[in-house]
């Protein structure tokens, strides 16, 4: 998303990071109850309900706004995600999630959707790999030795430590969402290098959105 915002830029765009769940102080709240694993038992409806709490705050502060003044807004995620993780992967089904994005959202869509595909198993390994790292801070001490300190309050390994099962049904989930809607929803093999995936992305926005300017 950091490397597709900078190819925007330079084709002279005004383009918004953010994330999901988060993007505003309250959603950055929610997000550390959805993603420590200390919350191991917060019920699926709950979970869901807090998603939606997070993107509500994050639609009226952040993207709507951006997008009001003519900016491009880079989420990484949006209610795909609670679609496949909560609606498939908790099983709760899809009528719910919808219906919950058409009242609380208003039915923002957006106007494209890259899909990353990539082997489950390749994903969680990385995913857990991301949060080791993020949940560890390197100090500088005496004679420029370094030493490496747990910090706990990063924990965002809830997720991570479900079942194959379930990121099955997770990745079950987001195919039939862009089987449903493949005008806005298209796949971009997420295997290979980071710069391989870069520039299938960006030929994905250029043949979409035609917002890059020259040959991507």
């Amino acid at each position: 998303m950091r490397k597709l915002a900078t190819a925007l830029r330079a084709s002279g765009h005004k383009v918004v990071e953010t994330r999901e769940p988060g993007g505003t102080a309250t959603g950055e709240k929610i997000r550390r109850v959805l993603l420590d694993s200390a919350t191991a038992g917060l019920s699926p409806l709950a979970e869901m309900a807090l998603m939606f709490a997070s993107r509500a705050q994050h639609i009226a502060e952040v993207i709507q706004p951006a997008l009001d003044h003519g900016q491009i807004v880079l989420c990484d995620r949006f209610t795909d995600s609670t679609e496949a993780y909560q609606g498939s992967g908790r099983k709760l089904g899809n009528e719910g999630v919808l219906e919950l994005h058409r009242v609380l959202c208003g039915n923002l869509q957006p106007d494209l959707t890259i899909l990353l595909e990539s082997d489950p198993a390749m994903s969680v390994g990385r995913a857990r790999l991301r949060n080791q790292r993020a949940s560890r801070v390197t100090a500088k001490g005496a004679g420029n030795s370094n030493k490496t300190v747990a910090k706990h309050h990063h924990d965002e390994n809830r997720f991570e430590q479900e079942t194959r099962a379930f990121f099955a049904r997770v990745r079950e989930g987001y195919m039939a969402i862009a089987a449903r809607e493949p005008n806005r929803v298209v796949g971009v093999d997420a295997s290979g290098t980071p710069a391989q995936t870069h520039r299938r992305i960006l030929e994905v926005v250029e043949k979409k959105l035609k917002l890059l300017a020259g040959n991507p």
